[in-house]
């Protein structure tokens, strides 16, 4: 079946000792890095480096960043420990365990008395804040976290605690604004 099958034949012509050992197209990489690197060092005019910290990128104010457990007006978390955030979550970085609340005018109101979030895992999609009814989680506009133990990342109620009043300027996604 195969016998009629015409075979082509392509002249590659001769291949330069160069291309041979790949020498042209690393020579040529190294040109442009060259040039980059001079035109950085003499020129700073077109130079796409931000002088972080003293020069600061501008986000979009809708930016995920740190996330905050709001309060009510008496200073209690508004979570109930639904676990809502946690069953959206993708990354599986939250963590709530919940309690009885002795303060509550319904009986069967809880509170977290664990909660828990990786930021190391955390993809910060915002689906937690999405995902909350009570609108108790919202994301800030704080994205600069560094952390040298893997235990730093994993953040409780006091340090996601909202910390006095919170400015327009600080929150960032919020899915109804």
């Amino acid at each position: 079946m195969m016998d009629n099958v015409p075979t082509i034949n392509v002249d590659r012509g001769k291949i330069p000792f160069s291309e041979k050992i790949y020498l042209g197209p690393i020579l040529k990489g190294l040109g442009v890095t060259m040039r980059h690197f001079w035109r950085n060092i003499i020129g700073h005019r077109d130079v796409a480096t931000i002088q972080w910290p003293e020069e600061k990128r501008p986000y979009s104010e809708r930016v995920r960043g740190r996330h905050i457990l709001t309060t009510r007006e008496d200073g209690s978390l508004r979570c109930v420990a639904c676990y809502m955030c946690e069953t959206a979550c993708p990354a599986d970085c939250i963590h709530i365990v919940a309690e009885e609340d002795p303060e509550a005018t319904v009986e069967w109101e809880k509170r977290p008395k664990v909660y828990e979030i990786d930021l190391l895992r955390c993809v910060f999609c915002g689906f937690c804040v999405d995902a909350c009814p009570k609108e108790a989680i919202i994301m800030s506009r704080t994205h600069e976290m560094a952390f040298t133990e893997r235990v730093q990342a994993v953040v409780g109620i006091e340090e996601l605690r909202q910390k006095g009043p919170l400015d327009i300027e600080e929150l960032g996604y919020r899915p109804y604004f």
